[in-house]
């Protein structure tokens, strides 16, 4: 491939995923969009969140920006929660699942144990009417379009996608917490944004 045709090819890519992330926008419900940031706002334990695959590596990052933003929350593998795991789930919990089909065997196990004791489920996902989505208390219908991903498959964009309908969470959640940056500095002491915090004014 030329230097060119990888040029074109490169800001392909780019466009097409930025055209996905501006759909977004488009599929945001106000009621339904209230509804998941209040059971989070009002969640008295953890908010769990969990994914496989690549949606496992969005959960992470998503939980570790809604502890950043003040919302206690932590990543959980669902795999490993059925070796015992699930026992740290509480009826004060949420759980939040990413799931494109909502399909996967052990993240619909682990919701199953999940529900039973008592916790609240969210459900990103694609598909509303998937056993996931079914089960859910409430779901996040977030769609990418299938050519921002190669063969469809791939979650390069589709993840970016995801990514951001959890920034958009986050950022209402640090705003309806009031959760103030003295209080981030709190818990972010270390590295160049705590050194950054220490001498901020």
């Amino acid at each position: 491939m030329q230097t060119t045709q990888l040029l074109e090819k490169a800001h392909n890519v780019i466009e097409c995923e930025t055209e996905a992330l501006v759909l977004v926008k488009e599929q945001l419900n106000g009621d339904n969009l209230a509804k998941i940031t209040n059971m989070m706002l009002e969640c008295s334990g953890h908010i769990f969140v969990t994914g496989a695959g690549t949606s496992r590596a969005i959960a992470i990052r998503f939980a570790h920006l809604l502890a950043c933003c003040g919302t206690p929350a932590l990543p959980i593998n669902a795999a490993d929660a059925l070796h015992g795991g699930a026992g740290s789930i509480k009826k004060d919990d949420v759980i939040f699942v990413i799931s494109k089909g909502g399909q996967s065997r052990e993240i619909n196990t682990f919701v199953d144990i999940a529900k039973q004791r008592g916790a609240k489920i969210i459900s990103q996902t694609e598909k509303p009417d998937s056993p996931l989505g079914r089960i859910s208390d409430a779901v996040f219908h977030i769609v990418a379009p299938p050519q921002v991903d190669p063969y469809g498959m791939i979650a390069t964009g589709s993840s970016l996608v995801n990514a951001m309908a959890g920034d958009v969470l986050c950022n209402l959640l640090l705003e309806l917490r009031g959760y103030s940056k003295v209080e981030f500095g709190e818990t972010h002491p270390e590295g160049a944004v705590g050194e950054s915090l220490k001498h901020d004014d």
